[in-house]
């Protein structure tokens, strides 16, 4: 029975899918096999020896260890465009609420609520103080063109305003999604430039971290409007204070408010909703079971961000898992380990990812035995090896 331990509130659409039997699921677990998570933060965890992986249930993985995961061959896994959708109609939103004075006029509105009849004309004396500009026939910049920016960029489009885009990194399945009518950027300064509207739609790592700075305000036109619904750290909050007090920021519309930008009129804080939605808790949730099941069950990986993709139908026969080292010669000694054993392999496949590697092994007999694991154990730079037996 594998122990599959939730570290939050997963949808039980999700979690119902663990078989009768098979799953022993609970917040409170000895030994997991499994963890699935949402945004707790797991830096000061210890990560016992039996874990052999974590789900995500969403995209950002910021709240797990992934350096000491990959370390320890724990396979992290997330749930890319699960929540797309959700964020999508949030953007969309941020669009809006960022040219119409649309939440300042509804808290005004409140005020009068003692007014009586008298409201009805105050409301059309004042309202002029809360007009903003359409957003159709205006320019949205979209930075990165995944799962979310592609929705978005083609939404931009049904209501009318002109799409650039820019992902130096867009996929074929990306690719397949966007609409022909949105316009390659040649860069990101060229996007930047040209664009009334930005929306920011990469993740944050060592790279992107204060992607959008002092440097790229200058280029901006005066009066843009930035929407952040990605990670509050690309965009670098003093030189951004900077810019909206010098007009080249007319709005800052953020998912990710944090403490110094509050008191600012300009920004418009929304506390974290892109993936708050049941129907987008469900599909993460779902994704999250679905990719724990393979792996625990058959030992395939799907979307994971610290290990290669690697997957095949199983065999009859045992398989065999191994995480290595990305270096030369491991593939040999694991071969060689085998031939010692009389162990005949019927298929194999292995891929590598930066500095790791992950193999698949279909043997011709039932079971591999213990002392064949310590075996390949034993190899210098093997990080996990892990058996599915079929008897």
């Amino acid at each position: 029975m594998f122990k599959i331990q939730t570290l939050n509130k997963i949808s039980p659409k999700g979690l119902d899918l663990f078989e009768n039997g098979l799953y022993d699921i609970g917040s409170e677990m000895d030994s997991p096999d499994a963890i699935i998570v949402r945004s707790q933060k797991m830096h000061d965890m210890t990560l016992p020896a039996s874990l052999q992986t974590i789900a995500r249930a969403g995209a950002g993985v910021n709240n797990i260890p992934i350096d000491k995961c990959t370390e320890q061959g724990i396979i992290v896994f997330n749930t890319p465009g699960a929540n797309a959708n959700s964020v999508k109609e949030l953007v969309l939103s941020g669009l809006l609420i960022s040219s119409r004075k649309i939440p300042e006029g509804i808290a005004w509105a409140k005020t009068l609520k003692d007014k009586g009849e008298e409201a009805a004309k105050i409301i059309e004396k004042e309202k002029s103080n809360f007009e903003g500009p359409e957003i159709a026939g205006k320019t949205l910049g979209v930075i990165g063109l995944g799962a979310i920016g592609v929705l978005v960029a083609n939404a931009a489009l049904n209501l009318g305003m002109n799409v650039l885009g820019y992902d130096p990194f867009l996929s074929v399945d990306a690719a397949w999604g966007l609409s022909p009518s949105v316009q390659k950027a040649a860069n990101l300064d060229s996007l930047i430039s040209k664009s009334d509207y930005i929306t920011i739609h990469i993740p944050q790592n060592e790279e992107t971290k204060n992607i959008i700075n002092k440097d790229k305000f200058k280029l901006m036109k005066d009066g843009t409007r930035l929407l952040n619904f990605a990670r509050g750290g690309l965009v670098n909050n003093k030189d951004l204070l900077a810019a909206i007090e010098q007009g080249k920021i007319s709005r800052y519309v953020t998912d990710f408010p944090e403490a110094e930008l509050l008191a600012n009129d300009n920004v418009i804080p929304i506390p974290h909703l892109g993936a708050s939605t049941p129907e987008a808790e469900e599909n993460c949730a779902v994704m999250a079971v679905n990719q724990v099941r393979d792996f625990l069950v058959n030992g395939n990986i799907l979307n994971s961000v610290n290990f290669p993709n690697c997957s095949s139908d199983p065999g009859s026969g045992a398989r065999l898992l191994i995480s290595n080292k990305n270096i030369p010669n491991m593939l040999s000694q694991i071969l060689a380990a085998l031939a010692e054993e009389n162990i005949n392999v019927d298929d194999m496949l292995n891929k590598h990812r930066d500095n790791v590697a992950y193999n698949i092994i279909d043997i011709n007999q039932k079971t591999i035995s213990d002392s064949v694991v310590k075996k390949i154990s034993g190899i210098d730079g093997i990080i996990r090896v892990r058996v599915i037996n079929r008897a």
